[in-house]
């Protein structure tokens, strides 16, 4: 059995119950080690085979499939597997060779950094659509920027793309955010060494200029965290009387 793992935003501690139970009977475990701190590795027992897969092509991880299909092989990826971790293709090749698989998820970054920076995503009046992308840069992404950016009433959290912020700038002013839009930036969310730099859309540049690595953009009004209308959720219902003491809820 292949099991792919979202291996958590770094923090081994948010590795799920159920995937540190997998990774405990391993028999072979694949992980990027770029990306996933070796404390996750920690749960893994002393004869199991762990490889790091950074350098290798498709057809080495589909030779390791094939190899150790009997096994219990762990496929770990960094946050959750269903976000930038092209199992899509993996997936497809399982299944053309009828090896079966199961997928563990995982907590992704954009979780852990909301949790880091005691924030909500989905503020009543200012946001209820979240959008997790990237900027396009060597990676092409299908969808423009300008689009992106053009939800203006929505969440924006940018995955792979620190090295991209002045374009975001750049398309931002373009489309009419004002330059002290709020602009945040956390580096290796929820590992020890995190960083958090807060700022606006203007300024952020200049203080995060020197990360090279994993990083993500927050961007939006919504970092205000300042509703501009109360949640129903959490209203007194309002009492509308129709006639003697019947009443109803409305």
């Amino acid at each position: 059995m292949i099991y792919f793992i979202g291996a958590g935003s770094g923090d081994p501690d948010l590795v799920t119950i159920k995937a540190q139970k997998i990774l405990q009977k391993a028999d072979v475990i694949l992980y990027t080690g770029s990306l996933i701190p070796k404390e996750v590795l920690s749960w893994c027992k002393d004869d199991a085979l762990i490889e790091d897969s950074q350098g290798m092509k498709y057809d080495d991880i589909y030779l390791r499939f094939k190899k150790y299909k009997d096994k219990i092989f762990v496929r770990l990826h960094t946050g959750d597997p269903s976000l930038y971790s092209t199992i899509a293709k993996q997936i497809s090749f399982l299944k053309d060779n009828n090896i079966e698989y199961k997928v563990i998820a995982g907590i992704t970054a954009a979780f852990a950094a909301a949790a880091s920076l005691g924030i909500e995503y989905t503020i009543p009046g200012i946001s209820q659509t979240v959008i997790l992308s990237r900027i396009e840069g060597k990676t092409p992404n299908p969808e423009s920027l300008e689009n992106i950016l053009a939800c203006k009433n929505s969440s924006l959290i940018f995955y792979l793309s620190i090295s991209l912020i002045t374009k975001l700038k750049k398309t931002a002013y373009k489309l009419g955010y004002s330059s002290k839009t709020p602009c945040w930036v956390v580096q290796k969310a929820s590992w020890t060494e995190e960083s958090i730099y807060k700022s606006d859309i203007e300024n952020i540049q200049n203080k995060v200029s020197h990360i090279k690595g994993i990083a993500l953009i927050l961007f939006g009004d919504f970092l205000h965290q300042e509703e501009t209308q109360e949640s129903h959720l959490y209203v007194k219902p309002l009492v509308k009387e129709l006639r003697g003491d019947k009443r109803t809820h409305v």
